[in-house]
């Protein structure tokens, strides 16, 4: 076990040198001036030079690239054009809430996911079955931008039952963490009515059932275990989903998290905010990865991590 989780670290280094890589290429090919930005369209060139050099953005590509390097080593990516402190600090200040919204959301998808899909997969080709997988089908159709501004016309403008946007209460989460968690949710069920739809045929199911434990018991207490194997694997995977969708979601609710923050620093072309933020969801999306796998295997105690059964 230890060996595997070393040899998976060590990929996760990597994964994380291409993910600093890419963004280091990406927001200094991206159009637009740092220093023009600061100072304003009529700044005299003078100043604009000069910024441009006590920021380190004369320097050619490839020293900037290394000196970025040595700073992500360290953990240091400089302060902030925009906030004027450090950038790193703005990000975790940042973080908490988007924590929040994700871990509120993941509880939501994978509660009635796994409701959805054990019900659904009970009675394959039922009536509550075609439902089920209707409505998944239209959850995961619907943009999440649309889903988000359905919610806040109905339950905010029309009913007054929720905030439309911002944060501080409980209340405030409800719309913001339905409309992450809603095409999850239909990914959930969707993988938990195909596992327990399959497991149902399974011979250990026949024996529960001529043992006089009833639907439920066989449901819960053998079909159940199984169909969470895969549940898992996809909830690990789908955390870099999830960070992309709350971009979009904390933008159309002013919730005060990462997705707002780094959509407010690439407009202003704030690099050092953009690549604080992209290194630490990266370390996160691994670090959920790696947990998943080895939940994955505590799971299927055959399942082995190094591939061997």
């Amino acid at each position: 076990m230890i060996r595997v989780v070393v040899k998976r670290l060590l990929v996760g280094v990597l994964v994380m040198w291409g993910a600093a890589s890419l963004i280091f290429v990406i927001v200094r090919v991206a159009p637009g001036d740092p220093a023009t930005l600061m100072l304003g369209p009529d700044a005299p060139p003078e100043q604009v030079r000069e910024l441009t050099a006590r920021l380190g953005l004369d320097q050619p590509l490839p020293l900037q690239y290394l000196n970025y390097l040595g700073d992500v080593v360290r953990l240091e990516f400089g302060d902030s054009y925009l906030f004027n402190r450090p950038a790193m600090a703005e990000v975790l200040e940042r973080m908490p809430a988007t924590a929040e919204l994700m871990l509120v959301s993941t509880a939501i998808a994978v509660i009635a996911g796994l409701v959805l899909g054990l019900i659904a997969g009970g009675r394959p080709g039922g009536a509550v079955d075609r439902v089920v997988s209707a409505g998944t089908i239209a959850l995961q159709s619907f943009p999440t931008f649309w889903t988000g501004i359905m919610l806040i016309l109905l339950f905010a403008l029309a009913l007054r039952l929720l905030p439309s946007a911002g944060a501080g209460t409980p209340a405030h989460l409800v719309l913001p963490a339905v409309t992450l968690a809603l095409p999850f949710t239909a990914t959930v069920a969707r993988l938990t009515r195909t596992s327990v739809a399959e497991t149902m045929h399974e011979q250990y199911i026949q024996t529960a059932r001529s043992k006089g434990l009833t639907e439920r018991q066989v449901l819960l207490g053998h079909a159940l275990r199984n169909s969470l194997i895969p549940v898992v694997t996809i909830v690990g995977l789908h955390m870099g989903g999830l960070m992309g969708g709350a971009v979009v979601v904390e933008n159309v609710f002013a919730w005060p998290g990462v997705g707002t923050l780094v959509v407010e620093s690439v407009a202003n072309r704030d690099y050092t905010v953009v690549q604080a933020a992209t290194f630490l969801v990266a370390g996160i999306v691994m670090a959920f990865n790696l947990a998943a796998d080895l939940v994955y295997s505590q799971l299927d105690p055959r399942i082995r991590l190094d591939g061997a059964s």
